[in-house]
C-alpha cells in the first residue's frame, strides 16, 4: 500500500510499523498521542517543518 499525504499517522504506522523510524528521525516522537491518530501526514509535516512530499517519499521508501 502506498502512503499518501492524506493518510493519518496512525494509518501509516498500522500499515507498516517500520515507518516509525522515519518519523522519529524527523523529530515526530509523539506517535501514540491523540493528535497522531487524527493528524494527516501533510499536517504532521507542516507542524514539524518538514516538506510533505519529502516525508511521503521517505515513508514509502521505508515500506519497500
Amino acid at each position: 500500500m502506498a502512503i499518501t499525504k492524506d493518510m493519518t499517522i496512525a494509518e501509516v504506522l498500522q500499515a507498516n510499523p517500520n515507518t516509525a523510524k522515519v518519523l522519529f528521525e524527523l523529530g515526530m516522537q509523539c506517535l501514540g498521542c491523540p493528535s497522531a491518530a487524527g493528524e494527516t501526514v501533510a499536517e504532521a509535516a507542516q507542524a514539524h517543518g518538514v516538506d510533505p512530499d519529502e516525508l511521503v517519499q521517505k515513508l514509502n521508501a521505508a515500506t519497500a
